[in-house]
């Protein structure tokens, strides 16, 4: 009798758990996706400009294999990253890592692909996409990583959503963001609250001062680095104006 109705238990138990872990799990996977597209522009912009020099009939299939060795790559590099973010200090310093990249993105100082020179040459554009997106995505990796923390599945789901959104529309995505600024400085702001986490939940912070302590401030600090972006961001923003205004008046 036992038997019976605690193997009917059993699925039920598993079903709840499995649907209480939706609802984290699938806003966790749109925070990745959405922090890739906010901090990728500047990769679509350099897949852009490695393959234009291509013959127009393999420009495309530049973009989509360019696209999968990138994939590739920042799976690989991700996973490394988040498996290293156990190591004491490291959150802090990619927590602050985090912040620089955020406030940096709102003063619009990200580097662009200028000196991405394109070729005629199929595999060297393909080589070319690979290697700037290894070394522009180390922005991308850490803040994505903070986010999955430890699920291996959402690292692999929301890079392979995300990098073809991204390809597929570069242009639309380059037009919503100039013509709508409120979009990157809520992904900045997105970026500081991840790092605020990412700061508080250092293994030393945790051993030192107790798990449920830093259960406690994890909102908090949360909601103090992303008002802290969106303030240095303000004001470096009105800064640079500032200077502009004054070079035009001398």
């Amino acid at each position: 009798m036992c038997q019976t109705s605690c193997g009917g238990e059993q699925p039920r138990n598993f079903l709840a758990e499995k649907m209480e872990n939706l609802g984290p799990d699938l806003l966790k996977l749109i925070q990745i996706i959405w922090i890739n597209i906010i901090l990728s522009g500047d990769n679509a912009v350099v897949i852009a400009l490695a393959c234009r020099g291509l013959p127009s009939d393999k420009q495309k299939v530049g973009m989509i294999m360019g696209a999968g060795v990138a994939i590739a790559m920042r799976i690989v590099f991700t996973l490394v990253v988040a498996s290293l973010l156990s190591t004491p200090f490291l959150k802090i310093i990619g927590g602050c890592l985090l912040v620089w990249i955020a406030v940096k993105l709102v003063q619009g100082e990200e580097e662009g692909g200028e000196n991405i020179k394109s070729s005629d040459k199929l595999m060297h554009a393909v080589k070319t996409i690979a290697i700037a997106d290894m070394v522009m995505s180390l922005d991308n990796v850490l803040a994505i990583a903070a986010v999955a923390k430890d699920s291996v599945a959402l690292l692999v789901i929301g890079l392979a959503i995300s990098i073809p959104m991204i390809i597929g529309g570069a242009a639309l995505i380059m037009n919503l963001l100039a013509r709508f600024p409120a979009l990157v400085w809520l992904g900045a702001g997105l970026l500081g609250w991840v790092a605020g986490e990412m700061f508080v939940t250092d293994p030393y912070l945790v051993s030192t001062f107790g798990q449920a302590l830093i259960h406690d401030l994890e909102l908090p600090t949360a909601i103090a680095g992303a008002v802290l972006v969106i303030g240095l961001g303000y004001w470096f923003h009105r800064a640079a104006a500032n200077a502009r205004t004054l070079e035009q008046e001398a």
